[in-house]
């Protein structure tokens, strides 16, 4: 097979994309970690530890070397989570189609990076690190999706975000389908805050959801839901605006209000389901704070990104002086500094 796309990282999300693409007609190499899920792919056309029961098309390949996955091609994703992103890029530096700038890149990941100075968005940080010929050209995509619908051909929407309008519309192209339709946006700041803060108010929604279902309060309905929405995305608003969004209508577009409420409301949603375990299986019980959590991550089953965006959020709103109750609130929850009954209690309250 001589794939010219790549994808590198084999969860749900990168698996599902690889897939989409090429089912258009395109050989897709993906790069695994892991060898079960590398041999399950090659052996098996599945991905049955992050993607079951979806079948993958012939021209679907992978490799557990990821230089040979980046190697040489025309389109180059990656997907792999936050935690693993900046070490994902780093070993693919050498490349030397990534060294002369053959290769357009995109980014599926949504969250936050670290750095001597702090928190930052993702794109702005991997340009740190690529040749300057990818300077303002790297390709932010995200949108109100779930990897088991776009698997198997639910009409979801995403958008394709760059300062660099070409190479957005060609991986618009590259991606769109008859079941994914992919839009174009230059708002590449908005639209990555938009992506990694709507995690954290999701896990705020799973934690209210939860308390509701065990009848914690009978004063919380679906009217409550949607307050609690509502001030998420004023929060992600807010957010978006301190790094940098040019676009307010990215806030009411697919890439912000779509993002947000897929996220809360999806039973396919990581961050809701780690809020509701928050509630009904005591969860963090066993971690001291939020950098024991995050150094033992891998103990739960499944990765909820905005563990790690609630720790970056914090900061970036303690730095630009921002309101966000909901988000530092959560954050004060992973970090054992607050009971959770006691913050919903006091948010609502203090909304009055």
């Amino acid at each position: 097979m001589n794939a010219q796309i790549a994808v590198l990282g084999a969860g749900a999300w990168g698996t599902a994309i690889a897939k989409v693409i090429a089912e258009k007609g395109n050989d897709v190499i993906i790069w695994s970690y892991e060898k079960e899920v590398n041999d399950d792919i090659n052996l098996r056309r599945r991905n049955s530890r992050y993607l079951p029961d979806v079948e993958l098309p012939e021209t679907v390949s992978s490799t557990m070397n990821i230089e040979e996955a980046a190697e040489g091609k025309k389109f180059l994703i990656f997907a792999a989570p936050s935690l693993f992103l900046l070490d994902t890029l780093k070993k693919i530096l050498t490349v030397k189609s990534i060294r002369e700038g053959e290769t357009h890149i995109a980014v599926l990941t949504k969250g936050f990076l670290p750095s001597a100075n702090g928190p930052r968005l993702i794109i702005e940080t991997m340009e740190d690190y690529l040749p300057g010929f990818y300077q303002h050209s790297l390709v932010y995509i995200s949108g109100p999706s779930h990897a088991e619908e776009v698997s198997r051909g639910k009409i979801t929407g995403l958008i394709a975000a760059s300062e660099n309008a070409k190479n957005s519309i060609r991986f618009r192209d590259l991606l769109k389908s008859p079941g994914l339709f992919v839009y174009s946006s230059l708002d590449v700041h908005g639209v990555q805050a938009a992506a990694a803060a709507k995690n954290v108010i999701a896990i705020a929604f799973g934690m209210l959801d939860a308390i509701r279902s065990i009848g914690g309060s009978d004063m919380f309905g679906d009217g409550t839901d949607s307050l609690l929405l509502a001030a998420g995305l004023n929060e992600i608003q807010i957010l978006g605006k301190a790094l940098g969004a040019t676009h307010p209508e990215t806030f009411t577009s697919i890439a912000g209000i779509g993002d947000l409420d897929v996220t809360c409301r999806s039973i396919y949603g990581r961050n809701r389901r780690f809020g509701r375990e928050i509630i009904e299986k005591n969860i963090l019980e066993p971690y001291k704070d939020l950098e024991d959590l995050l150094a033992r991550i891998g103990e739960i089953s499944y990765l909820p990104e905005g563990v790690a965006a609630a720790k970056y959020v914090r900061i970036l709103a303690e730095k630009h002086k921002l309101k966000m109750p909901v988000s530092i609130g959560l954050s004060r929850i992973l970090n054992r500094e607050l009971d959770p009954y006691e913050f919903v209690k006091d948010f609502f309250e203090d909304l009055r």
